[in-house]
């Protein structure tokens, strides 16, 4: 087995003298509770995603459908409008069962190693492929979901609380004060709102919070698609218009590409499965693995139980009227908004506002965790209240400049899918492989190496596709206007 830090770290300093306590492969002291039979790090209890181990399957469910279910699922209709009924369903129900199986793999490496939690999906790539390979494969898209997720929720947020006083209060009104508000300001004021959630100060003690972002994921997700079954199919246009437009067979390609990166981005959280496991506890009797598959199941039930009528749904309501910026809420707010209640709009608004403030802190922590850790590093001390305060509000600063410089990173949903499918459906293949070692040419190393294969030369294709795409129809880079 490679050797493996247990910090993140360039140096891989020791923070502590080897003592006759124990220490591990790094030189770093493990204490064991005698019981459990798991070592862990005392540095472990300093850093916000392992400082409470004291989770259930409940605050397991939580923080998995807070993180699970997001915006992008309403890009789905979209998708099957591309894919078709029969290929669209299918798609969607290869990458449930593909995300499914590699969560599964995530959990059952998360304590893989004899004495050893593997709490963060970077430790175990570090163990799987070795400290440069590993760091080199897991920290950018780690940090880059984590950093990107953030942004991507300021400027969802941000945008629905505006939509959300234009509705109620009729802020489009003339010389209403409320409109000269800009997007940046609307983008600070949910920046802020996000940063006071993000000052709990461990992943554990969100699990209320996350309880609050997973049942307004559900209810809003739920009530767009009933709202477009119950007020029915849009009326075709008179004189028999079509709105097809005949495209290239290479258009036509890249758009079947694109909609699989639309499908593949609406499965997200792998990047969190091992910190959310690593706030459970573990024994030889219960291990955490078993306790968090339970929770993945129940998780996954209710997100296929969201996700899939979504996007029948969506489909069979608005067909190839979903627009790629705002999904099925900007198609069902553009053609039964007028007949829609304005107080059941604004709830719509006001969920979307509330699980993109839940989810913030959730997709914060890896790099909340690293920057925590590299202040443990050089003071050899766990961070004090104010500079965990500091470290959130630089952060958060840094989020919304990226947001109010890119407030278009929506249109690049089929992209970004692209670079993340590694994390999600690749990675957790060959580290199986890497780390269970699976008899060779077995039907459990075949079907890894397969998905494993297949996931890369699927990414590439997603990636050269949607960069074509965007080279082809071009790209609406309202840059600083949000």
């Amino acid at each position: 087995m490679k050797e493996v830090p247990e910090l993140i770290s360039v140096e891989e300093p020791s923070l502590q003298e080897p003592s006759s306590t124990g220490t591990n492969n790094d030189g770093l002291n493990d204490h064991s509770d005698g019981s459990s039979g798991v070592e862990y790090n005392p540095q472990d209890a300093w850093l916000p995603i392992t400082e409470s181990r004291n989770g259930s399957i409940y605050s397991a469910v939580f923080h998995l459908l807070c993180s699970g279910i997001g915006f992008p699922a309403l890009l789905l209709p979209g998708a099957l409008a591309t894919l078709g009924w029969t290929w669209g369903i299918i798609c969607l129900s290869l990458a449930f069962s593909w995300q499914l199986y590699t969560i599964w793999l995530l959990v059952q490496l998360a304590e893989s190693v004899p004495g050893t939690r593997f709490s963060r999906y970077l430790y175990l790539a570090i163990s799987a492929f070795g400290p440069k390979l590993g760091k080199l494969l897991a920290i950018f898209p780690v940090m880059y979901l984590s950093g990107g997720s953030c942004t991507m929720l300021v400027i969802t947020g941000g945008g629905n609380i505006e939509l959300f006083f234009r509705t109620i209060f009729n802020c489009g009104a003339a010389g209403d004060e409320a409109k000269t508000w800009t997007g940046a300001a609307w983008f600070m004021l949910f920046t802020c709102l996000a940063i006071a959630v993000a000052r709990l100060p461990n992943l554990n003690s969100l699990a209320k919070v996350s309880m609050i972002g997973a049942t307004t994921a559900v209810g809003y997700c739920s009530l767009i698609w009933v709202l477009s079954i119950s007020e029915g199919r849009p009326r075709p246009r008179p004189n028999g218009e079509s709105e097809e437009v005949r495209e290239s067979d290479m258009a036509k390609f890249g758009n079947i590409l694109n909609a699989i990166g639309t499908i593949v981005l609406a499965f997200r959280g792998h990047n969190l499965v091992l910190e959310i496991q690593g706030t459970l506890p573990s024994s030889r009797k219960e291990p955490s693995c078993k306790l968090m598959w339970k929770g993945v199941i129940i998780s996954n039930l209710i997100t296929a139980m969201c996700l899939f009528p979504l996007a029948i749904a969506g489909f069979w309501a608005y067909g190839n009227k979903v627009p790629a910026h705002g999904g099925m809420l900007s198609a069902f707010l553009h053609i039964h908004g007028h007949n829609t209640p304005k107080y059941l709009v604004g709830t719509i608004y006001q969920l979307v506002v509330i699980n993109s403030l839940s989810s913030f802190p959730i997709y914060a922590m890896p790099v909340l965790d690293n920057l925590e850790f590299k202040y443990m590093i050089k003071k050899k001390k766990q961070c004090p209240g104010w500079v965990r305060t500091g470290l959130r509000v630089f952060f958060g600063g840094v989020v919304f400049l990226v947001a109010v410089a890119f407030p278009f990173l929506g249109s690049l949903a089929a992209l970004v899918g692209g670079i993340a499918l590694p994390l999600t459906y690749v990675y957790p293949c060959f580290m199986y492989i890497s780390i269970k070692k699976p008899r060779p040419n077995g039907a459990i190393w075949w079907v890894n190496l397969g998905l494993g294969c297949l996931g890369m030369i699927l990414s590439v294709m997603l990636v050269v596709a949607a960069a074509w795409n965007l080279h082809d129809k071009g790209l609406n880079a309202n840059f600083f206007r949000p």
